[in-house]
């Protein structure tokens, strides 16, 4: 299977309070960060960034692709289809992820990729939530995607049920995340402090309020043991 990546990092960041996709992590920052976790299974060639129009990035290897959402403000279901209308063909599958999953593992993904089998899509599916961004993609659902965002229907769940879909257990995860933390986002302050406190990197506010690490972090998540 020829494997592709889409990272949707083009979000207001109401909550936070600040663009995630630059909030520190470590040594590096969050969208570094999925980058990496992701390159180890996953050619920079076959990764897709999508950012807002005005979004400033960090620095990224030159040969990951950059684009932008068609058309703003139109949720994750938008940069889905521009993600992989830009990979195309060329992947038989894509793992697509927010940039503010900083406990993502490789053989959780790659775990997805091996689930996904014949079907469509693979996602999670705890009992109450599918989690779609955290999810296998075909190409071929594109088509699907389209259809949605002309009828101005813009939740992924709806391209879920459209679409032949495996729902994967979390007990079909556990062996590979016993934690599952690869599930785990953060779209608050309290949640990255908590995310920096399952690294063991220290957290602060900073003096205007908003989020930030300690000066003193000098671990990123990939050194702290069991990660």
């Amino acid at each position: 299977m020829t494997r592709g990546a889409i990272i949707v990092c083009g979000g207001r960041s109401k909550r936070m309070g600040r663009d995630k996709a630059t909030l520190p992590f470590g040594r590096e920052v969050l969208l570094q960060r999925i980058v990496r976790t992701l390159g180890q299974i996953i050619a920079p060639a076959q990764m897709v960034v999508v950012a807002a129009e005005s979004q400033t990035l960090p620095s990224l290897d030159p040969e990951i692709r950059i684009v932008t959402d068609r058309n703003p403000d139109r949720g994750p279901l938008e940069a889905l289809s521009v993600g992989l209308a830009e990979l195309g063909p060329e992947i038989d599958a894509a793992f697509v992820t927010g940039c503010d999953f900083p406990l993502l593992t490789t053989p959780f993904v790659l775990r997805l990729f091996d689930l996904l089998g014949y079907a469509e899509i693979a996602v999670p599916n705890d009992g109450n939530l599918r989690h779609c961004l955290t999810a296998v993609y075909r190409p071929q659902v594109l088509p699907a995607i389209e259809r949605l965002l002309l009828a101005n229907r813009l939740k992924v769940q709806e391209l879920l049920e459209q679409c032949d879909c495996r729902e994967v257990s979390l007990g079909e995860l556990r062996d590979v995340d016993p934690l599952l933390h690869s599930l785990l986002n953060i779209n608050t302050p309290e949640q990255y402090e908590a995310a920096l406190s399952l690294a063991r990197i220290p957290f602060r506010l900073l003096p205007d309020g908003s989020a930030g690490q300690s000066d003193s972090a000098l671990t990123s998540l990939g050194d702290a043991p069991g990660c």
